[in-house]
């Protein structure tokens, strides 16, 4: 039975636990859920739990699930078998072992999840996780928790510091999530069922936690949303404000290099947001804006409400803005009745926009969605196809455009050690990965480097200056 958490929930957290557990997360699916599983750590954390990157260490697992596409779902189900025994063997050993599951899987299949596999002691869903120490103190006393309502109660509110919690820095990159849910309703998506309407957190609330994350030495934010141009705000004056505005505002914080945003939808791309890649250089030159196909007649029956050319204008003014700006986009093939036409008119509109890089997927159905019931299926093996011969374009145009960066001067954020010592990875204006010998002491650091090639998922580049 579905427990209430909502109620338990006190001014004060409950006292952190005397002796620390362990907690190992499992994170599946899009960066909002990176986000989310930072967040959950920083609750636990508060509640004396440590994380840890051993899932042989830990006393309690959380998986945190991903409902886009249903070889995700499977895999968590197949993760929770293995778990399974994994807790019976501790409890051979008198130890605790508990298992958690997060997520849109959650939200999605709540009471299935606890029917399916006794072993899991809490199902919570992304609106709730605020309430997660208090779940898994129910869950001790014998009950099997499943806390997928929405709450009514604002979740960023209940959740702690996310630095002083972790104990730690953060990277010198991080997440931030600024909206979520979605009002658009694509017919092959299950986002508006398990992430909810479009809210969006409040512009004070947004800038609080910025600032705390660049105090603690992040040099660059990419502001999250299953929508993220879909948010909107009120000024002190009370006049709207959109995504535009927003980031205005944030690249206003001292210390702040960067900015990006994450996942957008085509509709919401407004003229202040276009402005903002033309006057704001914290804002970087890449845009990651999903158009999911080519062929008028498929968007319609995906729900998408643009047409092919509409989308082409709208990337000729975003390039008018920006002319340097890499683009990015998410496709679907195999759309139930998605002819050959179709699909070329898809690859007509990825050789006229073309991309720095895209993902692709074959169409598959999320029950629940209305996709799942439309006729005319596509085959798999059409599918397979249309896919291979999408991604080999794509691939061509992502060389292309990586070819078209050498010997270029660029600002490269200098992010993480790299695999070779005294090598760093760092991070270029259009999100690509860059190896340069730098010292360790200048992670953080922003240093003029000369592209100098290639490789199949790098740069290499050589300092230009001291």
């Amino acid at each position: 039975m579905t427990q209430d958490l909502a109620s338990d929930i006190a001014p004060d957290r409950p006292a952190p636990l005397t002796n620390s557990r362990k907690v190992f997360i499992k994170t599946y699916g899009c960066q909002m859920n990176v986000y989310d599983s930072g967040r959950m750590a920083d609750a636990l954390a508060a509640d004396g739990y440590v994380s840890t990157e051993v899932m042989e260490d830990a006393d309690l697992v959380l998986l945190n699930t991903c409902h886009i596409r249903e070889k995700a779902a499977d895999k968590v189900y197949s993760a929770l078998g293995r778990l399974r025994e994994t807790k019976k063997a501790r409890a051979a050993e008198g130890r605790e072992f508990m298992i958690g599951v997060a997520g849109c899987v959650a939200q999605a299949e709540g009471e299935e999840i606890s029917r399916r596999e006794p072993a899991v002691d809490v199902v919570i869903g992304p609106q709730t996780y605020h309430r997660l120490p208090q779940a898994l103190q129910r869950a001790r006393t014998g009950e099997r928790v499943v806390d997928t309502e929405y709450a009514l109660e604002d979740k960023f509110e209940h959740l702690p510091d996310p630095v002083k919690t972790a104990g730690k820095p953060r990277n010198v990159t991080a997440f931030l999530t600024v909206q979520e849910g979605c009002d658009k309703f694509c017919t092959f998506c299950v986002v508006p069922y398990t992430r909810g309407s479009e809210v969006s957190r409040p512009l004070d609330q947004i800038v609080a936690e910025a600032e705390k994350l660049v105090a603690n030495g992040v040099r660059e934010l990419t502001l999250l949303g299953q929508n993220v141009n879909a948010w909107h705000g009120t000024a002190a004056d009370g006049s709207a404000l959109g995504l535009g505005d927003l980031l205005y505002r944030l690249a206003e914080i001292e210390g702040l290099a960067r900015l990006r945003y994450t996942t957008s939808h085509p509709r919401d791309m407004d003229d202040v947001l276009v402005e903002a890649h033309r006057k704001l250089d914290k804002l970087m030159p890449y845009l990651h804006l999903p158009v999911q196909a080519g062929s008028d007649r498929i968007l319609k029956a995906m729900n998408r409400r643009h047409k092919a050319e509409e989308y082409i204008r709208l990337i000729e003014r975003i390039r008018a803005a920006r002319p340097d700006i890499a683009l990015s986009g998410d496709f679907i093939v195999g759309f139930p009745g998605e002819t050959d036409e179709d699909f070329e008119a898809t690859l007509d509109l990825v050789r006229r926009v073309r991309y720095a890089q895209a993902y692709s997927f074959k169409y598959s159905t999320r029950p629940g969605t209305p996709g799942a019931d439309l006729k005319d299926q596509v085959a798999e093996e059409v599918k397979t196809e249309r896919l291979a011969r999408l991604q080999a374009l794509l691939l061509e145009q992502q060389h292309e455009f990586a070819e078209s960066c050498v010997g270029k001067v660029i600002d490269l954020l200098l992010e993480k050690p790299g695999r070779m010592p005294g090598q760093l990875i760092g991070r270029s204006p259009w999100l690509q990965s860059v190896n340069v010998d730098a010292k360790t002491s200048q992670i953080g650091d922003i240093i003029k480097v000369r592209i100098t090639s290639t490789g199949p998922n790098s740069l290499f580049a050589e300092v230009a200056e001291s």
